[in-house]
């Protein structure tokens, strides 16, 4: 085939552009007949000088520089494009440990607080029940928290109640996994949600035959939430007395905690351990995530 087609006249039509491809050639569909400037040199047999050839290696030339300015714009928008946020290390891997990492893990039997109440006094609590893992639910979140994660996926809310050294406080630690990405993760830490969301008090969790058996939406006294930048997780908590009394109106622990506050959730410090215990929480899944890929590690 290569034969006949050298040995045809210039009067065919691939031989001019304006006759267009001959149908049902391979050529069909390239305007000129022809697949590119090398194929058409060995194809023309009637010109002797090297036009074709010129051609061809002009074409080499502006492709060439043609590649090499793709290249270099491609370099320059690059370094004018602001680059996409690295995903803090391990922010996958704690997407996981709500069903990855054991019960103990999540929620220790005993987290020492030091510092964590009024004037850094110490604190130390103990997990009385731990509630299985739950879906996002008005019964386990409260309302504008669930609003808020609900268009950015939320996996799973885990919670557990602990008390104090002496008993006589009870809080609910909740751990709600969230379906976001690292940036939209890292946005919500910047807002500062445990402001934004108003009286947006969680709920508790009773444990039946323990101090927290009256221990309900009544009862609640001191709350706060902590939304780390480089975890896919909410953390919050709920304090109240273990005793079973009433408040009035739950405050946002930053409000508990202000200096000169008289009240008895103010002076009890229930504030202090609402917003420390989240603080607590949120280093403990950061050294289980760092557990994790260092156990990954060794087993590469």
């Amino acid at each position: 085939m290569e034969t006949t087609t050298r040995l045809r006249p210039v009067r065919e039509p691939w031989a001019s552009p304006a006759a267009g491809p001959v149908p049902g050639t391979a050529y069909e569909g390239n305007p000129y007949g022809y697949p590119g400037a090398e194929s058409t040199t060995r194809l023309r047999p009637v010109r002797p000088k090297r036009t074709g050839r010129a051609i061809a290696v002009a074409s080499c030339v502006v492709l060439g520089v043609g590649l090499i300015g793709g290249a270099l714009a491609g370099v320059w928008l690059a370094a004018a494009e602001p680059g996409k946020p690295a995903e803090p290390a391990g922010y996958s891997e704690a997407g996981n440990l709500w069903h990855n990492a054991p019960v103990d893990t999540l929620f220790p039997r005993t987290v020492a607080g030091p510092g964590a109440g009024p004037g850094t006094a110490a604190r130390t609590w103990t997990r009385i029940v731990v509630a299985p893992d739950t879906p996002c639910t008005p019964a386990a979140l409260a309302p504008n928290l669930l609003a808020t994660l609900r268009p950015l996926g939320c996996e799973r809310v885990l919670r557990a109640t602990y008390t104090d050294a002496t008993a006589s406080s009870v809080i609910t630690v909740g751990l709600v996994f969230t379906g976001a990405d690292a940036p939209t993760q890292g946005t919500l830490a910047a807002r500062g949600l445990a402001t934004r969301l108003g009286d947006d008090v969680p709920p508790a969790l009773s444990g039946p035959g323990t101090v927290a058996a009256d221990f309900g939406a009544a009862q609640r006294a001191g709350w706060w939430l902590t939304t780390p930048a480089d975890l896919p997780v909410v953390v919050t908590a709920v304090s109240g007395f273990a005793d079973g009394r009433t408040v009035d109106r739950p405050q946002r622990a930053d409000t508990a905690m202000v200096r000169g506050r008289t009240d008895a959730v103010a002076q009890a410090g229930l504030g202090h351990e609402a917003k420390a215990i989240t603080e607590r929480f949120t280093a403990l899944l950061r050294s289980t995530v760092a557990a994790t890929q260092k156990k990954e590690g060794e087993h590469r």
